[in-house]
């Protein structure tokens, strides 16, 4: 189910641009990093927070397979996660500048919060209020009544927060005790803020880190604090006091989660050097190694009994390791080395594998990508699917292998933020690419070569559900091939008759390089609130082709066409062509041959303009085509030209340079 919000009219005044995901309709393990962990113990759920955007709910007596359900709303990270409510809710904040209310149990997202400006880096929560705080690169922080939030509707959704201002820097921690009485953040100030959240007040600053502070934990009468810093310090704070009275040195890099016991007389700590501590703030020289990670460490989260600690690191695994607390080892100062007190963790939940590399082949349809596993796969941006899992190939040879020459331009943009593959659309350049159907391997049964536009086919197919794009009855008729009815309307969904993508891809609506405003399943748009929501959220350029079906200009390439200097033929004049870039080197060589060979003709009439094959006016007679090809040739940089080459491909490849293209002919003596 999706959860919405209305949109503001200053939205659609900022460019708009288009993404989609390409992906498993389920996704069932981690594919990437798990940034925020929590733990349910009436059900014996866990909850992940994914950098691939995605919370997962984890049955965590089933180890054989625990995956629950997937709750997805999302765009980027999701940073942090609260449960409240005793289970029933859970908080979400995130990269893409939003907080999420979930419905826990049943893993739907009933609203969304769109006060930050940045990305929301933290959450804190208040048990015994219900209160939630977040903060984020901002540098605010916004308070949240939980019992107010999860009464938000779709058409009900505006919010009054209090917010907490006076950070001067980026916000990475934030922390609240149960009655809600003190909340501390940490940020890359390298200092902790501290206010009372019932009247908004300040209350002081604690000062003693030298980098930012990544973990913070409130003991529940708010009078203790402990902070995690980058500096690779842990530091026990008397609130009252305003001071620091103890600083912890066991890790050798930053400190980025941190746990404690209700007493917090004992510290759980992990970090960017992959160990987790267990060290008695009684005596702090007291500590244990409890284990060793293979990569950093994002989140922990206690069993409520302190029998075991999950943990979550860059990687997409969470491990479950045992802890026994009577184990707590005094200093031995002449070892320089610690043995874990554990091996191996009880449990895993294994994640999937993370795309880090991609290359976009030159024929901007597919893509090859090389995942932490080391296996490489192609993919179709098109079809939005993967097309093939090539294993652990050399992935640099599989590039060459695949290379053709053939110049397409750019018209798409790729990140793998979230470990899979997303691909971007912006009104600039996504209509770059035009070229004939049988080059980009679509080529209709009726034997035609049309030309098309990858960008405005693509759009089609991400938006065929969208009821706005479907064509009334009387336009039936015209509708192309594999149009389906839907359940006897006379209303047909215009598939673009080429390919479609699959209905579980992600379709996504943000501000270039900014704020998420939409994000549905291709298949919902149906739906009538997604509908609605579509309606306000399309760009222009995006309804002009989807809506309107006006198709895109062709791109013209200028060019000189001369006599070659071994041909003997003098030229009269040096006249500037304009063609459509798709045209290939045989009808130049046909233009050469009937215009400016012709019998008759003047040199002048080099002046027609070739640009006629706009308008898919390509079927010529072959004979003459052939007869052509035997009597001229035509060449660039003295370089002999393919007849199937088109002018985009010459200009990329042979000329090279900037500046119009110059192509020579030459007849055969």
């Amino acid at each position: 189910m999706a959860a919405h919000h209305r949109q503001s009219s200053h939205n659609n005044r900022k460019k708009v641009q288009v993404s989609y995901v390409i992906r498993d309709e389920v996704e069932r393990c981690h594919r990437s990093g798990i940034n925020s962990l929590q733990y349910d113990p009436y059900l014996n759920r866990l909850y992940s927070a994914g950098r691939d955007s995605i919370i997962r709910i984890w049955n965590a007596k089933n180890i054989k397979d625990p995956y629950v359900q997937s709750m997805e709303h999302h765009t980027d990270w999701v940073n942090d996660i609260v449960l409240c409510c005793n289970g029933k809710n859970l908080i979400s904040a995130s990269s893409d500048t939003t907080v999420k209310v979930w419905n826990a149990y049943k893993g739907f997202c009933m609203s969304t919060l769109r006060t930050h400006k940045d990305y929301v880096k933290a959450l804190a929560y208040a048990k015994d209020r219900e209160h939630v705080a977040s903060a984020g690169l901002d540098r605010a922080i916004f308070l949240w009544d939980v019992n107010t939030l999860t009464a938000l509707t779709a058409s009900n959704n505006t919010v009054t927060t209090s917010s907490l201002n006076g950070n001067k820097d980026s916000i990475y921690s934030l922390a609240m005790n149960p009655p809600g009485t003190v909340i501390v953040s940490g940020s890359t100030e390298k200092i902790l803020r501290v206010w009372d959240p019932r009247s908004c007040s300040k209350l002081m600053k604690l000062k003693g880190h030298s980098d930012n502070v990544k973990a913070l934990i409130l003991n529940r009468d708010g009078t203790q604090c402990l902070s995690g810093s980058s500096d690779g310090t842990i530091r026990l704070w008397s609130v009252g006091q305003q001071r620091c009275v103890a600083t912890v040195r066991v890790h050798d890099e930053g400190v980025w989660a941190l746990q404690a016991n209700d007493s917090f007389t004992m510290l759980y700590s992990g970090g960017r050097d992959r160990k987790i501590y267990m060290t008695d703030l009684r005596n702090p020289d007291n500590r244990t190694l409890i284990c060793e990670e293979t990569s950093p460490i994002l989140k922990m989260v206690l069993m409520p009994d302190y029998s075991s600690i999950w943990v979550s690191t860059t990687d997409s695994s969470i491990k479950n390791w045992p802890i026994n607390n009577r184990t707590i080892q005094p200093p031995d100062y002449n070892s320089n080395h610690t043995k874990p007190m554990n091996d191996y963790p009880d449990f895993v939940v294994k994640g999937g594998a993370s795309i880090r590399h991609y290359s976009v082949l030159n024929d901007k349809r597919h893509i090859l990508t090389k995942d932490t596993d080391n296996n490489v796969a192609l993919w179709d941006v098109l079809k939005a699917n993967k097309v093939e899992d090539l294993g652990q190939v050399d992935f640099e040879n599989e590039i060459k292998k695949r290379h053709k020459q053939v110049y397409v331009p750019n018209w798409f943009s790729v990140d793998l933020k979230t470990g899979m593959l997303s691909v971007h659309l912006d009104e600039t350049d996504c209509f770059a690419a035009w070229l004939a159907a049988k080059e980009g391997g679509l080529a209709p049964n009726d034997g035609s070569d049309p030309k098309i536009n990858y960008g405005y086919l693509l759009l089609q197919a991400l938006l065929e559900h969208w009821p706005r794009t479907f064509t009334n009855d009387e336009e039936i008729e015209e509708a192309p091939e594999g149009s389906i009815a839907q359940n006897g309307e006379d209303k047909m969904r215009p598939r673009n008759s080429y390919f479609s993508v699959p209905g579980h891809t992600p379709v996504i609506f943000s501000e270039l390089g900014g704020r998420t405003l939409f994000r549905l399943l291709c298949r919902d748009a149906t739906g009538e609130t997604e509908s609605l929501l579509l309606n306000e959220t399309v760009p222009p350029w995006v309804v002009d082709v989807v809506v309107d079906k006006n198709p895109p200009k062709y791109n013209k390439i200028p060019f000189f066409l001369l006599p070659h200097s071994s041909s003997g033929v003098k030229s009269l004049r040096k006249d500037r062509l304009s063609a459509s870039d798709m045209l290939h080197v045989r009808k130049v060589i046909e233009h050469v041959y009937e215009k400016v060979m012709g019998a008759g003709s003047e040199t002048g009439s080099q002046t027609a303009s070739t640009s006629g094959q706009d308008k898919g006016e390509t079927d010529r007679d072959d004979d003459t085509s052939t007869v052509a090809e035997e009597k001229v040739e035509l060449l660039c940089q003295d370089q002999v030209l393919d007849p199937n080459m088109d002018l985009r491909t010459v200009k990329h490849f042979i000329w090279k340079s900037g500046g119009d293209l110059v192509l020579h002919y030459r007849p055969f003596k």
